[in-house]
């Protein structure tokens, strides 16, 4: 009975290192991946020719983030085909490793003063490298974390693990908060934009090295992974076996998905600047506002999902995104910048039926994959689909000239939306799937 009790015991403990990691990471995947939006962003003329216009600006900020979202569907593949040969474990502690690094290396930097416009080049060109690693990250953690997991609790561990994107949006947005009206960025000379942006670069990288430590000392490997039947390449299995179907129906969702993700992010914050008018220090409070709010939507997301099943939440989620979140942004436009108020409401609209669909997302890309090819899976599924929403600047650049600068966001909006709404129909129910042996994905038998 003892000997049964400390196996227990370690499992749990187990469950909960692994939990603790993929929670842990994943913040640290998104701190990384849209600090240059907020805390970068009002510093972006260090790195910028002193002439550049508002345009050629926009495109700049889009390469940057652009960067690291093509990179992660590499590193993706990478990372993921390793973790799948010789274990989840030791390749999230490269991933984790290595975006640290790649981070650090940006709070270094130089600006246009000292490299010309090898400034950029150097600026974009870590970012993509960071991307590699980033993709290789959640490949890797996400997939462990979820495998420790029991069915019954997948939801919420997937909310929890999630809503750390949201959770980390604010900790930049509070940061950004405090370093603007501390030492605000009033020209090229001024001390934000000279070395006030490098301080959250730094702490991602510190996020990198602190992961690395936790997941060498406290983190196993999941038994689904011992369990799994031998396969050739996964990358090879997952693009022309018998799962390619599978793939191309979380490419479907998950292209929608992060069309919905590029508005709600990327292009909000600058719209509340130019269109709406709002000045930085209120655009970070804003974002504070929605990312805090969006915290707690992940999760109920998750847990809603666990009870009406996947497929049919994606299924509604998307309809709901397409309608709720394009009319929030019409709205968002009529607005100046005397409505802060209602401009924070309708904010916070865009983004908790847009983003929020991520709440279950860690839960449902791995039960859609065997263990044998589940962190592949995982991570080309998620991001693979980020190549076509990538260039997103110029897809709305292309629809200004029909729907005016203003209203282009929307036609993405209602195109996510409806691609999530079908990709979710697409997909089978997986809630029930069995993730505790290395077998194919089958439902378990209800107790």
């Amino acid at each position: 009975m003892s000997t049964t009790a400390e196996t227990d015991t370690h499992t749990e403990e187990s469950r909960r290192a692994a939990l603790r990691g993929g929670i842990l990471g994943y913040y640290a995947d998104q701190f990384d991946i849209f600090v240059p939006i907020i805390t970068l962003a009002p510093a972006m003329i260090y790195f910028e020719p002193a002439d550049t216009s508002k345009s050629t600006a926009a495109l700049i900020a889009a390469a940057v983030f652009a960067a690291t979202l093509l990179a992660r569907p590499l590193g993706s593949a990478v990372f993921g085909y390793y973790a799948d040969k010789v274990g989840r474990r030791i390749t999230t502690m490269v991933a984790v490793a290595g975006f640290g690094v790649s981070t650090f290396a940006i709070g270094l930097l130089p600006g246009h003063q000292h490299l010309g416009m090898g400034a950029i080049a150097l600026l974009i060109g870590l970012r993509f490298i960071g991307g590699i690693f980033l993709g290789g990250e959640y490949a890797t953690a996400v997939p462990l974390a979820m495998e420790w997991s029991p069915r019954r609790r997948r939801g919420l561990a997937s909310g929890l693990i999630t809503c750390t994107s949201p959770l980390a949006t604010a900790s930049i947005a509070a940061l950004s908060l405090f370093l603007l009206s501390v030492i605000p960025p009033d020209g090229v000379d001024s001390a934000y934009v000279q070395w006030g942006w490098r301080i959250p670069f730094f702490i991602g990288g510190l996020l990198g090295i602190v992961l690395f430590v936790y997941y060498r000392n406290n983190v196993e490997e999941a038994p689904a992974f011992e369990a799994a039947e031998p396969t050739g390449s996964p990358l090879r299995e997952l693009l022309g076996g018998r799962h390619r179907r599978d793939l191309a129906q979380v490419f479907v969702l998950m292209t929608g998905a992060w069309l919905l993700t590029n508005v709600a992010a990327a292009v909000l914050p600058s719209m509340l600047r130019t269109e709406v008018g709002l000045p930085d220090r209120t655009v970070s409070v804003i974002l504070l506002v929605s990312s805090l709010v969006c915290v707690g939507t992940f999760v109920g997301c998750a847990l809603l999902s666990q009870r009406v099943g996947r497929r049919r939440f994606y299924a509604c989620f998307g309809v709901v995104s397409a309608v709720a979140a394009s009319t929030c942004y019409v709205l968002l436009t009529t607005l100046g910048p005397d409505d802060t108020v209602l401009a924070t409401v309708l904010a916070v609209g865009v983004q908790t039926t847009t983003i929020s669909m991520y709440g279950p997302i860690a839960a449902y890309l791995t039960e859609r994959f065997p263990s044998a090819i589940r962190a592949t899976g995982y991570g080309v599924g998620y991001s693979l689909a980020l190549v076509i929403p990538a260039f997103y600047a110029f897809y709305i650049s292309g629809l200004a000239t029909i729907t005016g600068t203003a209203l282009a966001p929307v036609v993405l909006l209602v195109v996510g939306g409806l691609l999530v709404a079908l990709g979710g129909a697409l997909g089978p129910e997986t809630k029930d799937v069995d993730m505790t042996t290395g077998g194919a994905t089958e439902p378990e038998p209800r107790p």
